[in-house]
C-alpha cells in the first residue's frame, strides 16, 4: 500500500486555534442565555424566553455548533484552527437566531429540535484510536440498527475495522445506504495487514454501493492504487458528490489516474481535497482531468503532493473552469515560476475568492508579482493570504503590497521565510496601515528584518481592532528593537509571537553589517524615512 509521508515540507510557526477552552465555551453559553432573554426585534413577535429555557437552549446550541466545527477541524488537522472557528461562531448565531424568531417552547423551542438535529448525525470516532472487534461493532452499531433511526451522517474514523468487524457492519449499514448523505471511512484500516485492509475496504464498498452520497471522505487509508480500486465499486455509483477527500493516502500517479477513471460525474462537487500524497506530475495530469470536470468547485487542495512545474501547468490550466472557486490550496509543491504565472491567469477569474494558500511554491520575484497582480483585480473580499517560502525579495514586494492594500476584508497574511527585509517589510505595513479593520494575524518571521522594519510593523498591527497576533521572530532585530517592539505592545505581549529564535548579530546576504551602532541608527532612520510615506498604486 502507498504512503503519502512527505520529507521535504515545510513548517511555518503556528499557533492553534481549536479547540476552544472550557472558559471559552461556557462564556459563548452565557452571552447565548443574555441574547435570548433580551428582547430584540423578533422577540416583540414571538415572545421572550425565560432564563432557564434560554440556559437550557444556549447549552444544547453551543454543543451542536461545537460538533459541527469540530467535525470540519479533524478533516484538516493540520490546520491552525480558523476555519473551526468561524463555523463555531457562525453556527451559533444561526442557531441562535432560529430560537429567537421561534420564541418560548410553547413556540417551538430549539431543545426539541436538538434531539432531532443529533439523531442525524452517528459517530465512534471519539475516545483513543483503537481495533474495533465483533463483539465491539456489534455492540457500537447497535443504534444503527434499530428501527425508524434518522441517521444520515456516520463517522467511522480512528476505529480500525478488521474482517470480522466489517462482516458486522455490513448488515447493519445495508438498512440504512439509502438515507446516508455523509460518510467519513478515514483512518478506519490503520494497522491492519494489506490483504485484510483491501478485504475490508471491498466489504464496505460493497455494502455502500448505489447510496446517494453528498461527502465522502476516505483519508489517511494509504489507499494506493489498489485502495482506490477497492472503493471502485462504491466511487463508480456516485453520480451527486460536492465534497470528496483524499488526504495523505498515498495517491500515486496510477491512484491518481484511478480516482479519476472510477468517478462517474464531478459536476456537483464542490470540495476536493488531495493533500500529502505522492502524486507527482503525472498524478497531476489525472487529477487536472477531475478539476477539468467540476465546474462548481468551491475549495480546492493539493497541498504537498509532490507536483513541479508541469502538473502546475496542467493544473493551471484546469482551474481556469472553476470560476466559483473560494478557497485554494496548492502549498509545498515545486510550480516554479513558470507555473506561478500560468496560475495568475486562472486567478483573475477568482471573483468569490476568499482564502489562497500559495506557500513554498518557488515562486521568487516573477511568480510572485504575476499572482499579486492577478489577485489585487479579483477576489474583492480576500481574507486569508499565504505566501511564505517563495524567495520572495524587497524587489517583488511592491506587487504584492499593492494587492494587499486593496484587500480591506484580509484577516490573515502569512509572508513567512521569504527576504524581504527592512524595504520589503516596511512596504507590507504600510500596506496594512489603511483601514484592515478584520486583520488578527501577519506572520513575517525569518525575513532578515531588522529594528526598522520590526518597529514599523509593530507599530502598524497593534492599532488593529481585533488583532491578535504577530510573528516576527528568525529575524535580525537588534536588542534595541526587539525591547522597542515589545514597548509598543506593552500591555497586550499575547499579541507577540515569540522571539527567542530572533537572531541580532545576524549577517546580511548582500551587505555587511555596519558595526557602528550610530550608522545604523542613522541608516534605519533614513531607510523609514523614505518608505514611510510611499503611496502604493491601486
Amino acid at each position: 500500500m502507498g504512503s503519502g509521508t512527505q520529507t521535504f515540507q515545510h513548517r511555518s510557526l503556528s499557533v492553534k486555534l481549536w479547540p476552544p477552552s472550557h472558559s471559552t465555551r461556557l462564556m459563548l453559553v452565557e452571552r447565548m442565555t443574555k441574547n435570548l432573554t433580551t428582547p430584540s426585534i423578533f422577540s416583540r413577535n414571538c415572545g421572550l424566553l425565560s432564563n432557564d429555557e434560554a440556559e437550557e437552549d444556549a447549552k444544547k446550541m453551543e454543543e451542536l455548533a461545537f460538533a459541527a466545527a469540530d467535525q470540519h477541524y479533524k478533516k484538516e488537522p493540520d490546520g491552525d484552527g480558523s476555519s473551526a472557528v468561524q463555523i463555531y461562531a457562525k453556527e451559533s448565531s444561526r442557531l441562535m437566531l432560529e430560537v429567537i424568531k421561534r420564541g418560548p417552547k410553547v413556540n417551538g423551542g430549539l431543545a426539541d429540535r436538538a434531539t432531532d438535529l443529533r439523531g442525524t448525525v452517528f459517530d465512534i470516532s471519539g475516545g483513543r484510536r483503537a481495533f474495533i472487534g465483533a463483539e465491539e461493532a456489534k455492540e457500537l452499531l447497535r443504534p444503527l440498527g434499530e428501527a425508524g433511526n434518522s441517521y444520515t451522517k456516520i463517522c467511522f474514523s480512528n476505529r480500525s475495522f478488521g474482517l470480522d468487524a466489517a462482516n458486522v457492519a455490513a448488515p447493519i449499514l445495508s438498512t440504512i445506504k439509502d438515507q446516508l448523505t455523509e460518510v467519513d471511512l478515514s483512518d478506519f484500516i490503520a494497522g491492519r495487514p494489506e490483504l485484510e485492509a483491501l478485504d475490508v475496504m471491498n466489504i464496505f464498498s460493497s455494502v455502500l454501493e448505489g447510496c446517494h452520497l453528498r461527502y465522502l471522505n476516505l483519508s489517511n487509508n494509504a489507499l494506493g492504487e489498489k485502495g482506490v480500486r477497492a472503493f471502485g465499486a462504491l466511487l463508480k455509483s456516485q453520480n451527486s458528490l460536492q465534497g470528496l477527500y483524499l488526504m495523505n493516502d498515498g495517491i500515486s500517479e496510477e491512484a491518481a489516474r484511478a480516482v479519476s477513471e472510477l468517478i462517474p460525474s464531478t459536476e456537483k462537487l464542490k470540495v476536493l481535497h488531495f493533500h500529502n500524497n505522492m502524486t507527482g506530475d503525472e498524478g497531476a495530469f489525472a487529477i487536472s482531468e477531475i478539476v477539468k470536470r467540476s465546474c462548481s468547485l468551491e475549495d480546492f487542495r493539493c497541498s504537498s503532493t509532490r507536483v513541479g512545474t508541469d502538473g502546475g501547468l496542467a493544473l493551471a490550466e484546469a482551474l481556469k473552469r472553476c470560476a466559483h472557486l473560494k478557497r485554494l490550496d496548492l502549498r509545498d509543491n515545486m510550480f516554479g515560476v513558470e507555473a506561478g504565472v500560468a496560475l495568475s491567469k486562472a486567478i483573475s477569474q477568482f471573483t468569490d475568492l476568499t482564502e489562497v494558500y500559495l506557500s513554498y511554491l518557488n515562486l521568487e520575484d516573477e511568480g510572485t508579482e504575476a499572482l499579486a497582480n492577478a489577485l489585487k483585480h479579483s477576489a474583492p473580499s480576500l481574507e486569508v493570504l499565504e505566501m511564505a517560502g517563495n524567495d520572495i525579495t524587497a524587489k517583488g514586494t511592491a506587487s504584492l503590497a499593492a494587492c494587499i492594500a486593496s484587500k480591506q476584508f484580509l484577516t490573515k497574511l502569512n509572508l513567512a521565510e521569504n527576504e524581504l527585509k527592512d524595504e520589503g517589510a516596511i512596504l507590507i505595513a504600510n500596506a496594512l496601515g489603511e483601514d484592515h479593520g478584520q486583520l488578527n494575524e501577519v506572520d513575517m518571521s525569518t525575513n532578515a528584518i531588522r529594528r526598522a522594519g520590526g518597529r514599523h510593523l509593530a507599530q502598524v498591527v497593534v492599532k488593529k481592532p481585533g488583532f491578535k497576533l504577530l510573528h516576527i521572530n528568525g529575524n535580525f532585530i537588534s536588542d534595541e528593537g526587539i525591547d522597542e517592539v515589545k514597548e509598543i505592545f506593552k500591555g497586550s505581549l499575547d499579541m507577540l509571537g515569540p522571539l527567542d529564535e530572533n537572531d541580532p548579530e545576524g549577517e546580511d546576504d548582500e551587505e555587511e553589517e555596519d558595526e557602528d551602532e550610530e550608522e545604523n541608527a542613522e541608516h534605519e532612520k533614513e531607510l523609514e524615512s523614505k518608505l514611510k510615506d510611499l503611496k502604493i498604486n491601486q
